[in-house]
């Protein structure tokens, strides 16, 4: 519980640019696995390479006007939390 709620004060300051953070490595996992020598790199390309893709996709979507990158960073990082909270029955 103390967890949670230190990473819901975390994602309120930082955004949900920080959700990032939370989700790319358990989607990795899944890839990776748990090895912690392939996880940590795949997990920061990932991320960036993600949020590089969220950033192009929130500039081009309704241009010339801009959406928040937390838009886009949340329709990709809810549905995944969720199923992760969900498979593991919390």
């Amino acid at each position: 519980l103390l967890a949670s709620l230190i990473t819901a004060t975390a994602v309120t300051t930082a955004g949900s640019i920080g959700f990032v953070g939370l989700i790319v490595p358990h989607m990795l996992r899944f890839v990776v696995g748990n090895d912690q020598r392939l996880l940590l790199p795949a997990s920061a390309l990932a991320g960036g390479t993600l949020l590089v893709l969220a950033d192009a996709l929130a500039r081009t979507v309704i241009a010339p006007e801009q959406l928040p990158v937390g838009v886009i960073t949340a329709l990709i990082g809810v549905p995944v939390f969720l199923y992760l909270l969900n498979r593991r029955g919390a």
